[in-house]
């Protein structure tokens, strides 16, 4: 069966020092890198998403003054802003392709991105024959989780490798996972 790895939001806004960091994000841009170079064999395709937002609008009220950090956030990861990149440790080389979500929309998961061709993560992997999808990023309990879920209900076979995600929460992190674990999903901690 096809294989592919979903890469989700490892970028600088979602890392140490962005606007909406997680702890451990540069380490997860690292791990990453260094696990695909040891495993770049498994994987048919390497996908990777972003957050892409627009900066002349409020994102269908995802960003705002006073965030709930629920549905509304601070800006974070608007078009061509340095938040808006991948993290330096993170080795695009290794991406095949890659979808951008957000563009005006409060979206947080990767199956609403499109590539900058207009395909949707749902073609891409239907058209490379991907049946098993293995789920990497940031952030567990937002992003990761929400990728993970949408592909269990496309019918991909999914694994969330825990090891080289990192989260907003310890607790929102274990509820994501069990969340992913109850609708289907496997969760590889290592």
């Amino acid at each position: 069966m096809a294989r592919a790895l979903l890469i989700v939001d490892v970028q600088n806004d979602f890392t140490e020092g962005g606007a909406l960091a997680t702890q451990g994000g540069a380490q997860v841009a690292r791990d990453v890198t260094a696990y695909l170079r040891e495993h770049d064999e498994d994987y048919s395709l390497v996908v990777s998403s972003r957050d892409w937002h627009d900066a002349d609008n409020d994102n269908g009220g995802h960003f705002s003054e006073a965030p709930d950090f629920i549905g509304s956030w601070p800006v974070h990861c608007v078009a061509g802003t340095t938040g808006a990149e991948y993290h330096p440790d993170l080795d695009a080389s290794l991406i095949d392709r890659s979808v951008l979500k957000g563009q005006g929309e409060p979206h947080y998961s990767a199956f609403q991105g499109h590539t900058t061709e207009g395909q949707s993560l749902t073609e891409l992997l239907t058209e490379h024959g991907i049946l098993e999808l293995d789920v990497v990023g940031i952030a567990t309990d937002h992003c990761v989780r929400a990728s993970a879920l949408d592909a269990l209900v496309t019918g991909l076979k999914v694994r969330v490798l825990a090891g080289l995600t990192s989260a907003v929460g310890v607790e929102s992190r274990a509820a994501a996972l069990d969340e992913i674990r109850v609708a289907g999903g496997e969760v590889v901690e290592a």
